[in-house]
């Protein structure tokens, strides 16, 4: 039973903070086969008042049928967020590399739709970006949308970064 505790302190001790949870607002059939573009909004967990709002191919049971490759979804993706209310922002990455605000599986086990935070200090923007990830053949399919926080009254809970 200890060990038991032990591993589940250690797992949530080094777990990433939690990505945001994406709720479908949208679903548009594009052909009889049960192919549909599905549109969801997403809240950044660490940046309260935007919201961005991704779209992805979702393939039907015909298509998979037809086509084979049953366990994934194309890399296609698009983005787009907003301001959706006054701007508080909390602990972000401020590195190069941003930081993941949302990830999901687009495939049975090593392809994921994921969207990246990357603050722009220079020019005081947030940036979004979505892509795929997967163990080998990356894509390079991907999408961008920024949210500019210049003239905007933004609340930094650690204080704006100098």
């Amino acid at each position: 039973m200890r060990l038991r505790l032990s591993v589940l302190a250690a797992a949530l001790a080094l777990a990433p903070t939690v990505p945001a949870m994406a709720q479908q607002v949208g679903e548009v059939g594009v052909d009889w086969f049960g192919n549909d573009i599905i549109v969801e909004a997403i809240k950044d967990p660490k940046v309260e008042g935007v919201t961005c709002h991704v779209s992805y191919f979702d393939r039907g049971l015909i298509d998979r049928l037809q086509k084979g490759n049953w366990f994934e979804n194309p890399s296609d993706t698009a983005i787009s967020c907003r301001q959706t209310g006054p701007i508080t922002i909390g602990d972000i990455d401020l590195g190069k590399d941003g930081e993941e605000v949302f990830k999901q599986g687009i495939s049975l086990i090593w392809k994921e739709q994921v969207v990246n935070r990357i603050y722009d200090k220079q020019n005081q923007t947030l940036i979004y970006l979505a892509h795929s990830r997967q163990v080998q053949d990356g894509s390079a399919k991907m999408s961008m949308t920024t949210v500019p926080l210049y003239g905007q009254e933004v609340v930094w809970s650690k204080g704006k970064p100098e």
